[in-house]
This record gives C-alpha cells, structure tokens and sequence, in this order.
C-alpha cells in the first residue's frame, strides 16, 4: 500500500463535529466533501480553473477502513494516477492523526469540459506537463 509519502500534495482537514452521524462517527458522505476540498487544493496548484475549463467527476468510490470521530486532523494525500485524452483519476489516501493509520482511501476519475458548450474536451498541454511536474516531486512517474 501507498504512504502519505507517495502523494505530492497533502491536505489537511479538521474533523468538525457536525460531521458526524447519529452513529457517533463521521458520516460517510462527508469524505466525499473531504476528497473534493483535497482534489481542489491539487487543481490549484495547476491553475486549471483559469484555463477556460470545467473539471467534473465522472465517478468516484471510497473504501472506509476505520471510523474517524470528532476530534480529528485528516491528512489527505493527492495523486493523479492515471492520464487520459480529456480526464484523469486520482487517487487520495485519508490518514487520521488520532488514529495514526490509514482510515480510508479513495479514488475519482475527473473529465475535462469545455466552458462554453460543456462538451468533453482535451486536457490543456500546460495542465498536463504540470501534473507531470507536480508528480515527479515524489517520483511518481506517469506514462
């Protein structure tokens, strides 16, 4: 299994109480929430929300390994795993400080569409090569 150490964009992200459910743990909707505010924080760091582009999930799942409970700090790592002609899937592993293990991990593929007409459309060369970049930060290689 991958470590935090493999991802090179970290999130963090405070476990608010209102996340959690009648069950007294966090709510498994609420990683979604977690993930997107994670993937986020990647896609700043491409600037691909200034490219004339909407980014879209076009799935995601999430595999829950341990409850996570209020009060918590998340770790979530950020890699995209795989490169395609207009979308990409990205991988993200939630590490709770608490705990000090691995309580989930997740992935989504995201496509490309164009901002005027909404269609799929290529992802920009400059994004690409920045992925690239940001990837090779922890030699994490992408064909």
């Amino acid at each position: 299994m991958l470590t935090l150490s493999d991802y090179p964009i970290i999130f963090e992200q405070r476990v608010a109480w209102g996340d959690m459910d009648a069950f007294g743990h966090v709510n498994n909707v609420v990683y979604y929430r977690y993930i997107e505010s994670a993937r986020l924080c990647y896609f700043d760091q491409l600037k691909i929300l200034q490219q004339g582009v909407f980014t879209v999930v076009a799935s995601n799942q999430c595999q829950y390994m341990r409850p996570v409970v209020y009060p918590d700090v998340l770790k979530i790592g950020v890699r995209v795993e795989e490169l395609r002609n207009s979308a990409m899937r990205m991988h993200y592993l939630i590490y709770s400080e608490t705990q000090q293990t691995i309580v989930a991990q997740a992935e989504a593929v995201i496509v490309c569409v164009d901002h005027v007409n909404m269609q799929k459309t290529l992802i920009p060369e400059n994004v690409r090569a920045s992925i690239h970049k940001i990837e090779k930060t922890v030699q994490h290689i992408l064909d």
